[in-house]
């Protein structure tokens, strides 16, 4: 959608100009939408664009931070929002995100798993499904693991009774071209693919969380399965 015409649309045109991309993205990979789950990142949005959103029918949310997070939560308590926390996680915060999220994607060390599982343990939460977030170009500025790090967290999940890793997520660098971001999806669709063999994520494929509004389309042919868009939906942040 040209960015003038992006300016002025409804939030129902931008979730169905960005679902006819997730199409157009299927279709060219020999994929089906229902491969890809489009979680909206609503960070520094209001509560109220939220629910236009779910009106709209959206169904998943990703935020960025736990504080920001909160209010919107309890704002829209009465909808059926799913809730996803994709960025890091402090250690202080962990608690109220084991009450909040129904999905966390910024798991980064052993120390973020155990602590997590004991938290689930405390606030009786069965299940809370997880992916561990790989720095896959050493950026000092994103937050995740090194790929090395990789086997350690996967282990510590593995001994886990509450939490569940479901997969894997990473935050590459931007390039004005995003063919050049493909390299660092394919290694995550790759270190996927090789612990998926090793039952990492029991009896699922394990789900990709990469891509965003500049470069999903590259991500789905990729494999992503999850796809974090926000300024496609609700337009540059201020």
């Amino acid at each position: 959608m040209p960015e003038v015409a992006q300016a002025t649309a409804t939030i129902f045109e931008r979730v169905a100009a960005v679902r006819r991309r997730i199409e157009a993205s299927v279709q060219r990979a020999a994929r089906t939408p229902a491969e890809i789950k489009l979680i909206a990142v609503t960070k520094t949005h209001p509560a109220e664009i939220v629910r236009e959103a779910l009106n709209a029918g959206l169904t998943d949310f990703g935020e960025n931070r736990v504080q920001e997070a909160e209010a919107k939560i309890a704002q829209l308590a009465d909808g059926a929002a799913r809730w996803h926390l994709i960025g890091h996680l402090q250690a202080n915060k962990v608690r109220r995100a084991v009450k909040l999220f129904d999905v966390i994607h910024s798991i980064d060390s052993t120390t973020l798993v155990a602590r997590l599982e004991r938290l689930c343990a405390e606030e009786e939460r069965r299940v809370l499904p997880v992916l561990l977030q790989i720095d896959l170009a050493g950026e000092a500025t994103k937050s995740g693991a090194d790929v090395a790090a990789l086997p350690e967290m996967i282990e510590e999940c593995q001994r886990c009774a509450h939490v569940r890793l479901v997969g894997l997520m990473t935050l590459p660098p931007y390039f004005d071209d995003a063919e050049q971001v493909r390299p660092y999806f394919r290694r995550l669709r790759e270190l996927r693919d090789e612990w998926q063999r090793r039952g990492a994520f029991g009896a699922s494929v394990g789900d990709l969380s990469m891509g965003m509004t500049h470069d999903f389309e590259v991500a789905i042919a990729e494999g992503a399965t999850m796809v974090r868009v926000g300024t496609a939906l609700f337009g540059a942040r201020g």
